[in-house]
Parts: C-alpha cells; sequence; structure tokens
C-alpha cells in the first residue's frame, strides 16, 4: 500500500550521476534561426554562393549529440551546402557526404576544407574545435554500359580504359580488384576472375588455368569466344557485355 489512499505508486530514485543520454522537450528554441544560418554561410562564402535553406550549426549539433557518440558514423545523402558533414567532422564524428548537384564543388569541399583548417564559425567554440582530420572525395563514374550509337544493343562506354572496364566488372561480380599475375582480382583465397578482350579458345583457357590448384576456380569475362568447348569444372565463362547487363540498372534511361 502506498501514500495515504493506497493508490499511489512507488517511484525510482535516480542520481544525476546515473543518468545517461539528454532530456529532449517538445520546442527547441535555443538551437538558431534561418538568420543565423545564412550569416554563417555568408561567412564561409561570398554572396554568389549563398545557399537558400541552410540548417544552422547548433541545431545539426543538437541532433546528432541526441543520436550519436564520437566516433559513430553519420550519414548525409543530401548534402546540400555541407553543414552536417561540417558539424559532424567538428564534433569527432565519422561521416559519410553524397551530393549530385554543383553544391558538392561549390560549397561542400570548400567549406570542409575551411573546417579542417579550423574555421571558428558555427560551433566551433562551443565544441572547442580547433581544426585537423581530413576526407576522401570519390566522384560517380559513368555508366559501364552504354547504348550503340548505330545498333539496338549496349556496349562498353568508349570512355573507359581497360582497366576502368575491369575494376568494374570485379565490382559487379562480388570481386576484389587486385591485379596478379593471370587475374585481376579474388572473392575468396580459391576463387579468381580473368578479364580480357582476346580471344579466348582451349589454348587461352589452359594458359591462364596452369597455376590453379584443384580447389581453386576461375571466372573469365571475355568478348570473343570459341564456340562449343570443352570447360574445366573449375572454369566458367561469361561474355562482355552479354553477361553484364542483367547486372547494371537501366532506371535511369526509362527502360
Amino acid at each position: 500500500m502506498f501514500g495515504k489512499n493506497g493508490t499511489s505508486k512507488p517511484q525510482q530514485k535516480r542520481f544525476l550521476s546515473e543518468a545517461k543520454g539528454i532530456t529532449v522537450g517538445t520546442l527547441w528554441d535555443d538551437v538558431g534561426t534561418a538568420t543565423e544560418a545564412t550569416k554563417e554561410i555568408q561567412k564561409l562564402f561570398n554572396r554568389e554562393q549563398n545557399f537558400d535553406t541552410p540548417k544552422p550549426e547548433r541545431l545539426i549539433e543538437r541532433v546528432i549529440s541526441l543520436a550519436t557518440e564520437e566516433g559513430d558514423i553519420v550519414l548525409d545523402s543530401f548534402l546540400g551546402s555541407g553543414t552536417t558533414v561540417a558539424v559532424a567532422h567538428k564534433m569527432n564524428r565519422k561521416w559519410i557526404g553524397i551530393e549530385l548537384g554543383q553544391h558538392c564543388y561549390t560549397h561542400v569541399i570548400p567549406r570542409l576544407n575551411v573546417v579542417i583548417d579550423g574555421e571558428q564559425g558555427g560551433i566551433s567554440k562551443l565544441v572547442n574545435w580547433n581544426g585537423g582530420g581530413g576526407f576522401k572525395f570519390y566522384e560517380l563514374a559513368e555508366s559501364l554500359l552504354v547504348k550503340n550509337e548505330r545498333l539496338p544493343i549496349y556496349q562498353i562506354n568508349p570512355s573507359y580504359t581497360f582497366e576502368m572496364m575491369v575494376e568494374a566488372i570485379c565490382k559487379l561480380e562480388g570481386f576484389k580488384y587486385k591485379p596478379v599475375g593471370e587475374y585481376h582480382g579474388t572473392s575468396s583465397e580459391n576463387r579468381f576472375i580473368h578479364v580480357t578482350n582476346e580471344f579466348v579458345n582451349s589454348s587461352y583457357i589452359i594458359s591462364v588455368t596452369k597455376n590453379l590448384d584443384k580447389k581453386q576456380s576461375l571466372l573469365i569475362y571475355c568478348t570473343k569466344k570459341q564456340s562449343a568447348m570443352i570447360l574445366p569444372e573449375n572454369v566458367e565463362i561469361k561474355k562482355i557485355p552479354k553477361d553484364l547487363l542483367a547486372k547494371c540498372n537501366f532506371e535511369s534511361e526509362g527502360l
């Protein structure tokens, strides 16, 4: 029985030192405004490079504080002006950012460069940011397969070098691109891939499998091959580009 009328419930006593996380209020009126965000952008870029819908760094800092800890990975698939990854960087989080627009070149990369140099805008003083770290930048490659200009078929993109084509095929087939000897990649210690533009016949297969043992297997991608070959049990042959079509997505072309 609890309370005078026996209708009360016991309450757990918790000390502040035992509490975890942050209590979140319904109204966040202390995390900056759109005007503040615009001023942050203007300090980083000239007015010709202004951004229409920036977020204040204090707002993003609050969200990241609630959802992550130092060392966690923050993903922003629509970078915009780069506020999220800039704040994540200052807060010692790992991050991945994706942007298909020109903002990547006009805003995000320049912003991250000055963050690394120790810029003191936004939350820098709040989190005692003095610069450091770095990032890797990757550009999305053109499509591996493109339509032939004269025929209703697909072909390897003419802009691809042989090495680019091989690396792309390794990726599509789940192999790690690592050229060693006759082989261009591995998916396990016993599974290899070999890609060639040469004509593949029985003699060619013997030459590229001479170093394989009985437990190892080989996938060969080629543009031309002898018909009606009897293949060893540990060898598979696929054609370029025919056997790549099913592994590529052409939705952007309306197909």
